[in-house]
Order: C-alpha cells, then sequence, then structure tokens
C-alpha cells in the first residue's frame, strides 16, 4: 500500500484564470478539490511541497492529506498542469476519497529476479510491454507496484497479467490476458574484419602483380625465338 502525504493548503476566494494568475504571482499554486458529492473548493499549495510530492514515484496513486485551513481532507491527484518551458506546476485537481472509495489508477511495474532468468542470461533483451498497469481498487489500499518475477524465463517466452499475483482486492481494468513483457532474442550485429578484408585486398594486388609480370616474360620469350 502506497504512503499518505501529508501538506497544507490556504482556501481561495476567488477562482478564474485571473485569480489563478494572481495565486501564482504570489509565489503558490492555484488548485481545486473536488467529489464526494460536495461544492468544489479553490485552494492554494506551496509549490516546493508539491513538487516534491510530484518527484516521488507514483505520484498519481498517492493518497494526500490535505489541511485546508483546519480542515483535513484525503485526496488524489487526477491532473496536474505543468509550464511547458520550466515543467513548474501550474494547477491541480484533488479528488475526495475515503479509504473505502473504488478508483481507476495506474500502478508502475517492477521486475525481479533477473539474474534467474535463463533467457536474459544468454543474452536476451526484457521487452517491456507494459510500465503501468492501470487496475480498480480501494483509495487505501492502492499497492506501491506491481511485482514480475523473471525466475525461469527463457527466451521467446511472456509474461501476462494472468500470471502476476495482484493484491487481494485490485483488478485489471482490462478485461483480457494481456502481455506485459517478453524476453526477446538478442540482437547480432555482424561486423566486418576491416584487418582482414585490408589482407584479402593486399593479396588480390600481388596477385594481378604476378600475373601481368608472367605475360611480360612470355612476351619476351616469344621475341629471343622470331630472332633466331
Amino acid at each position: 500500500m502506497t504512503d499518505t502525504v501529508s501538506f497544507n493548503a490556504e482556501s481561495r476566494a476567488q477562482v478564474g484564470k485571473g485569480a489563478a494568475r494572481a495565486t501564482r504571482r504570489q509565489g503558490r499554486v492555484p488548485a481545486v478539490i473536488y467529489g464526494a458529492n460536495k461544492d468544489p473548493e479553490p485552494i492554494s499549495i506551496d509549490p516546493a511541497e508539491l513538487r516534491a510530492a510530484r518527484m516521488q514515484p507514483g505520484f498519481f496513486a498517492t493518497l494526500f492529506d490535505i489541511d485546508v485551513d483546519g480542515n483535513g481532507q484525503q485526496v488524489l491527484c487526477r491532473d496536474l498542469q505543468l509550464d511547458p518551458v520550466t515543467d513548474t506546476p501550474m494547477h491541480a485537481d484533488f479528488l475526495r476519497v475515503t479509504e473505502r472509495t473504488q478508483i481507476n489508477v495506474e500502478i508502475p511495474v517492477s521486475f525481479m529476479n533477473e539474474d534467474a532468468s535463463p533467457g536474459l542470461k544468454e543474452g536476451g533483451v526484457l521487452n517491456v510491454v507494459r510500465h503501468v498497469v492501470e487496475v480498480i481498487c480501494r483509495a487505501g489500499a492502492i499497492p506501491n507496484d506491481i511485482e514480475v518475477d523473471l525466475t525461469g524465463l527463457e527466451v521467446g517466452d511472456a509474461v501476462h497479467i494472468s500470471e502476476v499475483s495482484l493484491p487481494d482486492g485490485v483488478k485489471p481494468t482490462i478485461d483480457r490476458d494481456f502481455t506485459i513483457a517478453t524476453i526477446a532474442a538478442p540482437t547480432i550485429v555482424v561486423i566486418e574484419d576491416e584487418e582482414g578484408a585490408e589482407d584479402e585486398d593486399a593479396e588480390d594486388a600481388e596477385g594481378a602483380e604476378d600475373d601481368g609480370g608472367e605475360e611480360e616474360a612470355d612476351g619476351d620469350d616469344g621475341g629471343d625465338e622470331s630472332e633466331d
């Protein structure tokens, strides 16, 4: 289960593009909390806290405890807008949840026991088809990652979602047995031996010179016979 991250927020009285720009000029990030059959609540967040949370893996699968002027709320970030040039947070949308709220969330895939895969030890390549898997689960039971065991896999083998052990209450949103990864055959690149090629060229050149010398010798013999 993912850890819950806490940070403070301040309520915003004004909404709209102008109010959001004013909030950013004050050095804070405008955001909104919505859901749970309640009115949307505009807030502002310390950008340093938001950046620190965003740098951690599984940001969109992390539960946040946001304290808005003394009122604590448990939320998930559902959208984060970034500046296209500076990559700094510009606006965030948070969804109110409870421990039992069923949500769709993308979970990162991690691979274990690569050293125990004969295919990889023989030079095969791990071809990751899905780096994340979207699942449905309770907000209070979001897994940190989905572990895939590579033990015993040979070149040409594939790992499907049906072969992965998921925690109780966690189900993929895709209703078919999709592939997560394969062990691909190694790519073999044939590199010509330049030294060998140079030696062959030299031998061909020497052969051509020898042939020319023999022809000249034959021509001299013919001249001597005519003089006799």
